[in-house]
């Protein structure tokens, strides 16, 4: 075991003694059942790179550290978070907001728990350029304003494909039918504001939101641990560090993936940029750094190494339920012909998007996980490809001409902030008042 290993194994079980009001009923020398060891033909690893599975569980250092963070939570919000018996919930998310908007001097009387997180989020890397960043932000915004706002939909129902990860959302009922919109709403508010000018500067837009999904997955792994409704044996610990970074790191695996398929080691300039400003989110969000690679192998090895260490499961109970009720909210108003149509469009398009990033192209997989696909999506699916593609292949070709960059990054600005618009008010909250799990989602204890 490295030296780095051994701290990062005793930084998991400080969670105990640091955080005793969230974590002190957590054994963390137990071996979950949802984490493998030299099984790979039982993990979630699967497509073309499974021939790689031999050789990650060869790199002892890095399963060793899927393994630890499988067990490690948020080590700033989570203490914020386990002052809800003595603040209230409320109060918590009032006293981060204004910390976020106005400095923490702002904040009468500020809890320790709440400088710590702040200041966490304040310490920039020195691998950070912000400059960098920006231009990462300015390339992203084409797919944000033309791609994201018709695959949402697909990509969120992929974190649903493993019952240990999705598990902390059905106990919580925060994904019930009547909410799932709004969830999904979230998570594009807070990646379609990441890309705004200057979104991630420290008084931006995308810090605060940053924080506040931080709040909000540490409410969730309070309350779900405080409700005795959670089996550690089996699932480890709710919302772990190594089921956060499948979100925060998506574009990057697909752009390393590319990268390998065209023999390339290093990223191109637009991919590196890219890849900044996702390591930089990530950050923010407070992934460790040793999660986030920084060259096409380490992307991709990370990535399939928490693939290759989760043991694969889906339930009806509780992956399905969570996809139909993802796949069957409206994301958008229809009770208006447009309306109707364009949820009919995404939806097919969704389905697609899924099934060829997530199921390798594989109709029966898809089925298996509640997906179908028929003729009519095909058709319906074909149609917004080629007017997504239309349009951002028009808007590189704009950025390549002097006169036009200007204008055409003002246009996706603009598009994006009507993006934004469309989603509405994002609360990032996880108020346990709320819960409501879902049949059949509880686990034996």
């Amino acid at each position: 075991m490295t030296t780095a290993i051994a701290a990062l194994r005793a930084k998991v079980a400080s969670q105990r003694t640091d955080n005793p009001v969230m974590f002190g009923a957590v054994d963390f020398s137990i071996w979950p059942e949802r984490l493998l060891k030299d099984q790979p033909e039982l993990s979630d690893l699967r497509g073309p790179f499974a021939k790689d599975a031999s050789r990650l569980l060869a790199r002892s250092d890095l399963i060793e550290r899927m393994e630890a963070y499988t067990m490690l939570g948020d080590t700033v919000a989570d203490p914020y978070a386990a002052l809800m018996p003595q603040y209230g919930f409320r109060p918590l998310v009032d006293m981060l907001t204004l910390a976020c908007d106005k400095g923490l001097d702002a904040v009468p009387d500020a809890p320790a728990e709440l400088v710590r997180f702040i200041r966490s989020m304040e310490a920039t890397p020195a691998w950070v350029n912000m400059d960098l960043i920006e231009r990462g932000a300015s390339i992203q915004r084409n797919a944000m304003a033309n791609f994201a706002p018709w695959a949402i939909r697909g990509g969120f129902i992929a974190t649903f494909m493993n019952k240990y990860a999705a598990l902390p959302m059905a106990l919580t009922g925060t994904l019930s039918h009547k909410t799932a919109g709004r969830r999904i709403k979230e998570t594009a508010v807070f990646f379609a504001t990441s890309t705004l000018p200057g979104a991630l500067q420290r008084f931006g837009p995308g810090f605060k939101a940053a924080a506040m999904v931080r709040l909000m997955h540490s409410m969730v792994r309070f309350n779900v641990l405080a409700r005795a409704r959670w089996d550690q044996r089996v699932y480890g610990i709710p919302i772990p560090q190594v089921d956060q970074m499948p979100a925060g790191l998506i574009s990057d695996y697909f752009l390393s993936a590319k990268a390998l398929k065209e023999g390339r080691k290093t990223f191109n300039a637009d991919e590196r940029a890219q890849v900044e400003l996702s390591r930089y989110r990530c950050f923010l969000l407070g992934l460790p750094q040793d999660l986030l690679g920084d060259n096409p192998q380490d992307v991709v090895d990370i990535w399939n190494a928490r693939m290759v260490t989760i043991r694969s499961g889906f339930d009806e109970a509780t992956c399905g339920a969570l996809l139909k009720a993802t796949m069957e909210t409206e994301l958008v108003d229809t009770s208006t012909p447009a309306g109707a149509i364009r949820e009919r469009f995404e939806k097919s398009f969704s389905k697609l998007y899924f099934l060829q990033n997530f199921c390798d192209g594989k109709e029966e997989r898809a089925r298996d996980f509640g997906v179908r696909i028929d003729a009519a999506d095909k058709l319906r699916a074909g149609l917004v490809g080629v007017h997504v593609i239309g349009r951002i292949r028009a808007f590189e070709a704009a950025a390549k001409v002097p006169g036009l960059r200007r204008l055409a990054d003002r246009r996706l600005v603009g598009k994006v902030r009507n993006y934004l618009g469309t989603l509405g008010h994002a609360e990032f909250t996880s108020d346990a008042e709320k819960y409501r799990p879902a049949p059949g989602a509880v686990p034996a204890t």
